[in-house]
Parts: C-alpha cells; sequence; structure tokens
C-alpha cells in the first residue's frame, strides 16, 4: 500500500482530503466533488 502526503494546495477543499465526509444522522458519503480522491479537481497527481 502506498501512501501519498498531500499538501494544502492539492486537498479538496469540501472533505478537506479524507474523499468522503460524515453525514448528520450517521454515515458517510463520498465525496462529489473530488469523487472520493481527496484531491482537488484539476490535480492529476
Amino acid at each position: 500500500m502506498q501512501t501519498t502526503v498531500l499538501t494544502e494546495k492539492e486537498v479538496c477543499e469540501y472533505c478537506n482530503g479524507q474523499g468522503y465526509y460524515q453525514l448528520l444522522l450517521g454515515g458517510s458519503e463520498t465525496c462529489p466533488s473530488c469523487q472520493g480522491s481527496g484531491k482537488k479537481k484539476g490535480t492529476d497527481r
């Protein structure tokens, strides 16, 4: 398993680089902005 460290400029601003966000009633949802990658749109690393 390879771990990649993202700088603050590269992380998705909606999910803070996690790739998902917690729902208020429980559970989690894949971030629609980055499609679960945790990377900001336009960064292809």
